[in-house]
């Protein structure tokens, strides 16, 4: 017999449920993304208008945030024939498929990818909206929620995210969850200087949906913060 699928709060501690490259593989798939694999075992899409890039490059382990593997990167260049990527993103195994997928559905809308217009406030508004707060010490750069489990800030870039900006000491958005205090990340995610603010926001209003998720399994390190909403 199959698993019970479990729903459950909050998102943003749910875990990926082992399977964040099937289920956005499956969203690629439906937005007319093309795939192919690499020689590196990774998997490749491309959009239809060839501007923006996922990248399953799990099984070439490119680098870590926060000790855990990155698990997709996405990229978008102003050109499809152009070399340089205008932007990248960058996100852990154990991230809520969810908030990734709606993600990539905004990317996907977009006929400019690599420009927007809004500024980093439209990401703190985006997560107050949904009942999260503003840091007391940085109330311009981070929002963290209720339980203190997660965040999503503005910061110096780790190494090995790469933009189109050469400049050093670039800002951009990171977000992670550490549900115990001490122990190893959930998940991360990094944004690097030049994503568009209201693609982060994309990302971020969906990690902190209050709206109950379904799992077969659940992090160990969540026990005790989420909540089974129901079992089906």
């Amino acid at each position: 017999m199959p698993d019970p699928v479990y729903w459950v709060t909050p998102r943003h501690l749910a875990g990926d449920d082992d399977a964040l490259a099937e289920r956005i593989g499956d969203t690629l798939a439906g937005l007319g993304w093309r795939m192919w694999p690499t020689a590196r075992h990774t998997l490749v899409y491309v959009s239809p208008n060839g501007l923006c890039g996922a990248e399953w490059v799990l099984a070439a382990y490119p680098f870590e945030l926060g000790g855990l593997p990155v698990a997709w990167q996405l990229s978008a260049r102003s050109h499809a024939a152009s070399v340089m990527t205008t932007w990248n993103a960058y996100f852990t195994t154990g991230v809520p498929y969810e908030a990734l997928a709606d993600l990539l559905v905004e990317i996907d809308s977009r006929e400019t990818p690599d420009v927007g217009f809004e500024g980093p406030e439209t990401v703190l508004d985006a997560l107050c909206a949904r009942g999260w707060v503003r840091d007391v010490d940085r109330p311009r750069t981070t929002a963290t929620d209720l339980g203190l489990s997660c965040s999503v800030s503005l910061e110096m870039l780790p190494p090995l995210i790469e933009d189109a900006d050469p400049r050093p000491d670039l800002a951009g958005w990171q977000a992670w969850a550490d549900p115990i205090l001490g122990a190893p990340y959930l998940w991360c995610a990094s944004f690097s200087a030049s994503v568009p603010h209201d693609l982060v926001a994309a990302f971020a209003s969906s990690l902190a949906s209050p709206g109950p998720v379904p799992r077969r399994t659940v992090p160990e390190s969540t026990e005790g913060r989420l909540t089974i909403v129901r079992r089906s």
